[in-house]
């Protein structure tokens, strides 16, 4: 048997995002995080590489940030891989993701006063249907209901250009910049709704591509649950921003949003 530890490494560190930890754009949503009361950091990532229609778990123990190492928990692990509902992702493909990487800075250091009191538990989300994420939002939720889990959904939001193969475009709304932050602020609405089948039907009629729509599913499904339980719950978005402004055929942005769920 060996005791060698399985670690991720930061594989995007220094490419995709600073390896230096100096972490100057402080997102709007993770200072909403309480150090003091989280305990586990859920991460839901949607895969970019790779075909996959349930949810992933990784094979690391430990997930390497430029600022300290995270430790996946594995009590929490082996009971979500008991459910049957998940496989597991390659070492490879875990590295070349992005997706759930990208937060791991950011939560070592909204955690860092508190940093070996908690744990991670990275999920791969794939291209679910609408039933799978009923399913998954239900398992999810019992741990969604518990305070000392803090909840990450990893999502942009409008792809838009050409290179993306998305160029919808509402004429009325003046320049194409302003279309894409009107269909954006559409969908980022209705998910403040907290309604899952509303968010279903917005991207059956506008395809937005939200590349973390089926986590974003999962989350309002596992929200729908609790509030069928008396749980009260609310979500608003903290910030919107275009990569670019996009006046012609020929350009393409990327949209972000910061939002944060409160349950009372």
């Amino acid at each position: 048997m060996s005791n060698r530890v399985v670690c991720r490494e930061a594989s995007h560190a220094g490419s995709w995002y600073s390896s230096s930890g100096n972490l100057s754009a402080d997102p709007h949503a993770y200072k909403q995080v309480d150090p003091s009361v989280t305990r586990r950091v859920f991460i839901l990532g949607p895969s970019h590489h790779v075909p996959l229609s349930r949810c992933a778990l990784s094979l690391a123990e430990v997930y390497k940030t430029p600022l300290y190492d995270l430790r996946i928990d594995q009590k929490v692990y082996a009971d979500l891989w008991k459910t049957g509902m998940f496989e597991r992702m390659s070492l490879q493909t875990d590295e070349d993701e992005h997706s759930i990487e990208m937060h791991l800075p950011y939560t070592a250091k909204a955690m860092e006063s508190h940093k070996d009191e908690f744990s991670i538990v990275p999920v791969l989300v794939g291209a679910l249907s609408e039933t799978k994420e009923q399913e998954y939002g239900a398992l999810f939720s019992k741990y969604l209901a518990d305070p000392s889990n803090l909840f990450i959904i990893s999502s942009d939001f409008c792809h838009w250009g050409q290179r993306f193969r998305y160029t919808y475009y509402d004429e009325s709304q003046g320049e194409i910049y302003r279309s894409i932050e009107n269909l954006d602020k559409m969908g980022m609405g209705i998910i403040e709704q907290l309604d899952p089948m509303s968010f279903t039907n917005y991207l059956k009629k506008y395809h937005n591509t939200i590349c973390g729509r089926h986590p974003i599913g999962v989350l309002l499904n596992a929200v729908a649950e609790l509030r069928k339980n008396g749980l009260e719950m609310n979500f608003s978005f903290l910030n919107y921003a275009q990569s670019s402004e996009c006046r012609n055929w020929q350009d393409s942005s990327v949209s972000y949003a910061a939002g944060a769920l409160i349950v009372h």
